[in-house]
């Protein structure tokens, strides 16, 4: 018996789509698909989601100074003339960020080998590449999903049956984190 189903693709297509299915998974929260490939992706998704469980709290607070230009009303930065040239002026701010102990920092990395990086484009100004904002969704995993999940060990998706597809009569199912 075979340890994975192959999807009647090649290894490289087959690592794509569910790499692809996951992202969108714990992006969206809820995916349809086949059934087939939806249990493939239920194993990838609870590794993940198990690993956020574990690693959640294994951080360090840590105070450190940084420099930031700073700006006008109009959200502008702030230039003086210094020897002839526009130099951009900077304050010092202390910033409290958020340092990875080891084994998160090893989690953070495993669970990048899977997600893909995600845009989220916002509907109002949707033709502006401007506007477009990379999601961070290894961040998500930590501070949205894990503590949601924290008491609760296994099960953190499931699959619903929505019946045949019309083309194939391929058994569409729902998945979805609990």
């Amino acid at each position: 018996m075979a340890k994975y189903r192959k999807l009647g693709r090649t290894a490289s297509q087959r690592k794509a789509l569910l790499r692809n299915q996951v992202t969108a998974l714990i992006n969206n929260g809820k995916i349809r698909t086949t059934e087939a490939k939806a249990k493939e992706i239920r194993k990838i998704a609870e590794g993940l989601i198990a690993l956020a469980v574990k690693e959640k709290d294994n951080y360090e607070e840590v105070t450190v100074k940084a420099k930031v230009a700073r700006k006008d009303k109009d959200g502008k930065r702030v230039k003086e003339v210094v020897d002839g040239k526009k130099v951009t002026v900077y304050d010092e701010v202390d910033k409290t960020i958020k340092k990875d102990k080891p084994s998160r920092l090893h989690a953070r990395r495993q669970m990048l080998k899977v997600l893909y990086p995600v845009k989220d484009v916002p509907t109002e100004a949707a033709g502006r590449k401007k506007n477009t904002k990379e999601v961070d969704l290894v961040a998500k995993l930590f501070d949205e999903i894990a503590p949601k999940y924290a008491d609760r060990s296994g099960g953190y998706t499931r699959i619903v049956k929505i019946g045949q597809r019309k083309g194939d009569a391929a058994m569409e199912v729902l998945i979805e984190l609990v």
